[in-house]
């Protein structure tokens, strides 16, 4: 998912877009870009980090639950293993493997309750938004998980696969 070049046209345009407005609500790409430099400095990763709280020069992000590398290993080899050509849409449950799968639905119950939040720094310049990891469609006969591409850009890809998406033109 995080080689912007390998993505379809479709789903090209629908991250420009969602990430567009998300950069709009955080008062601008530089802002929003500002704060994933920042949160790429912490490593392994930003979402372990023991104040569960990173400040760029404009922005903040924050959020409700600390997460444990284990969680951040399982997360990871699902976006090392589904590649980046997968899309948006692909299910992280989709796993025959029924150890693995197991580890995947405990990292989702784990990880999915937690909110993020990005506020500005100066409550005039932008309104800020929220996010959650994961977007789950749930039926009586599968469930549906995938990983929200938000949460995608801000933790794991890189700052200059934001840059290409914030650049696309259709």
């Amino acid at each position: 998912m995080c080689n912007f070049n390998k993505q379809n046209e479709n789903t090209k345009e629908l991250l420009h877009l969602l990430i567009s407005k998300l950069a709009q609500k955080a008062g601008g790409a530089n802002y929003l870009l500002g704060l994933i430099e920042k949160m790429k400095e912490i490593k392994p990763n930003a979402l372990m980090h023991k104040d569960r709280k990173i400040v760029s020069q404009k922005l903040s992000i924050s959020w409700n639950k600390s997460v444990f590398k284990d969680k951040i290993d399982v997360l990871e080899e699902i976006i090392h293993t589904r590649k980046s050509s997968e899309g948006l849409d692909f299910n992280i449950l989709d796993e025959e493997s029924v150890n693995k799968r197991k580890k995947i639905l405990n990292m989702v119950k784990t990880i999915s309750p937690i909110k993020f939040t990005i506020t500005p720094r100066d409550d005039n310049e932008a309104e800020g938004f929220e996010f959650t990891a994961f977007e789950i469609v749930e039926d009586s006969k599968n469930d549906f998980v995938s990983i929200n591409p938000i949460f995608m850009s801000m933790f794991f890809c890189s700052s200059t696969f934001t840059k290409k998406v914030l650049k696309y033109e259709s």
